[in-house]
């Protein structure tokens, strides 16, 4: 890993068609400590890459609308505009998650809106159940989380197991919808159709709609790239 710099123009901001109420998705220094405790030091007790995150509050029932809960997204909708869906290999991502979110409802992890592809809306499911998650839930609460992998396949500690669905008529054809969800070898084999090469319009992290969920995602794994949330930017480091 080398040390993150931030190059070039900074695409990363809250995606305001895909926002909901008056969530919060900001760019903050922390969360530290762990397990509750003050004063807690170690690995688990700081971000995973420097000192600051991507910081997420949504609410439950603050609108009128059905469901009426919030919803954020926060990602870039520039620099992976129609690179191929199918050349993705790694996605994932470090979360702060809390007891409180469990005991609010929300036993996983925040969600992220892989991409779009030219043929449908293509995201990994939100929370709460554990089916619904992009990832495995969390493996641990008050402190950082390791990377929850979301196309891994296996049932490790902490890996996460990445389920995906496509949505419309593509998650109808190709069965891997909101009833059945697919992994992402899976996934990636029934885009691969011979049809035309899906493409990326936007690849994002957000929260909702459902439990009031506050925590924060660091470390957004995509490919060979790690993007570190800093207080001031999104920088990016080299994954080895």
């Amino acid at each position: 890993m080398t040390n993150g710099n931030q190059g070039g123009p900074d695409h990363w901001c809250v995606i305001t068609r895909n926002t909901i109420g008056s969530p919060v998705a900001a760019l903050r220094n922390g969360p530290f400590g762990s397990f509750g405790s003050f004063g807690s030091t170690g690995h688990s007790a700081k971000p995973p890459y420097g000192t600051g995150s991507l910081g997420i509050e949504v609410a439950d029932s603050s609108t009128s609308l059905a469901p009426p809960s919030e919803k954020v997204d926060f990602g870039n909708e520039v620099d992976f505009y129609v690179d191929p869906v199918l050349g993705l290999n790694q996605v994932g991502f470090h979360v702060f998650q809390t007891g409180e979110n469990v005991t609010h409802g929300g036993r996983g992890t925040c969600r992220t809106s892989g991409s779009r592809s030219t043929r449908t809306s293509l995201r990994p499911p939100p929370p709460p159940t554990p089916r619904r998650c992009e990832c495995r839930p969390s493996p641990v609460t008050d402190q950082w989380s390791p990377c929850l992998d979301a196309t891994a396949t296996g049932t490790g500690t902490g890996t996460g197991t990445g389920k995906w669905f496509l949505t419309g008529n593509a998650g109808t054809m190709t069965g891997c919808n909101q009833t059945t969800l697919c992994t992402f070898p899976q996934l990636k084999t029934a885009l691969n159709d011979g049809g035309p090469a899906p493409t990326i319009y936007t690849a994002a992290v957000g929260k909702g709609r459902d439990k009031v969920w506050i925590g924060a995602v660091d470390g957004r794994r995509i490919n060979r790239t790690i993007y570190d949330f800093e207080a001031d930017g999104v920088r990016t480091r080299r994954a080895n």
